[in-house]
């Protein structure tokens, strides 16, 4: 006889099994995509983010690279010459995505079919301005 406390249990790991096949099915999806996106401060370019094979990549521009003795770099990439690459976008980029639990953000993945799990298209519909900096991003 299963007790009250496995009869939870499992049904907690088949919630546990149907989200992590519903966010693996996301990344799937979201890994067809391809976007790339130039990151600018005012009228300076400082970099290029990108989205390919399933991979986020960041690097910062020729022009950044060559006055990055008198700017600030961005948190998260301290080293101008390298090509940073991860499976998860980084937090620097994320904040761009506003809470996804609000009834207008709800409204407005509605009326233009956006997926709430697809990142790549989230940071294209609202990803250009930030009131945490000063950066903006536009979709290249």
């Amino acid at each position: 006889m299963m007790t009250y406390w496995n009869k939870i249990k499992k049904w907690l790991n088949k919630e546990d099994e149907i989200f992590l096949q519903d966010f693996a099915e996301a990344r799937l999806d979201m890994g067809k995509e391809s976007a790339k996106f130039h990151l600018h401060l005012h009228d300076f370019k400082v970099g290029e983010l990108s989205f390919n094979d399933g991979k986020w990549s960041f690097k910062y521009s020729e022009e950044f690279k060559s006055r990055s003795n008198q700017l600030n770099l961005i948190i998260g990439f301290p080293d101008v010459h390298k090509t940073y690459v991860s499976q998860e976008l980084w937090p620097f980029f994320k904040i761009r995505i506003p809470g996804l639990k609000q009834p207008l953000i709800r409204e407005i993945l509605h009326k233009e079919n956006i997926e709430d799990t697809n990142q790549v298209k989230l940071l294209k519909r609202f990803g250009k301005k930030s009131i945490s900096n000063p950066y903006e991003l536009d979709t290249a």
